[in-house]
């Protein structure tokens, strides 16, 4: 059986919900494509958030950022898509993504994004 992307974001009941702590991710492969020219882009995405009833179930979390490596995305645009999408599955305390892409063209992007 093989594994697809998919934009779903499965989720799991937060097993200390009175108590408030931090999860953290790191995912670096993280893949799009360039919206101009097609060329791929890399990054690592940083997740960190604090859950409130939900918490996020890391295979899906996996095929989500995989479902995004055939598709044209600006830095800006597809580091505030995730974070929105999270906020939208999760409803967390907060949250915060960083995308931090390789260096294009001479130049070094890290885009960071926050909720609330």
């Amino acid at each position: 059986m093989t594994t697809q992307p998919s934009k779903t974001l499965e989720t799991f009941p937060n097993p200390h919900p009175a108590r408030e702590y931090e999860v953290r991710f790191e995912c670096p492969e993280f893949t799009c494509l360039c919206p101009k020219t097609g060329q791929p882009d890399f990054a690592t995405f940083r997740i960190r958030y604090v859950p409130d009833a939900l918490c996020v179930e890391l295979k899906s979390l996996k095929l989500y950022l995989w479902s995004f490596r055939d598709e044209g995305h600006f830095h800006e645009a597809v580091t505030g898509r995730i974070l929105e999408d999270l906020v939208a599955a999760l409803a967390p305390r907060r949250l915060t993504v960083e995308g931090d892409f390789m260096v294009r063209g001479g130049i070094h992007t890290v885009v960071e994004v926050s909720h609330p």
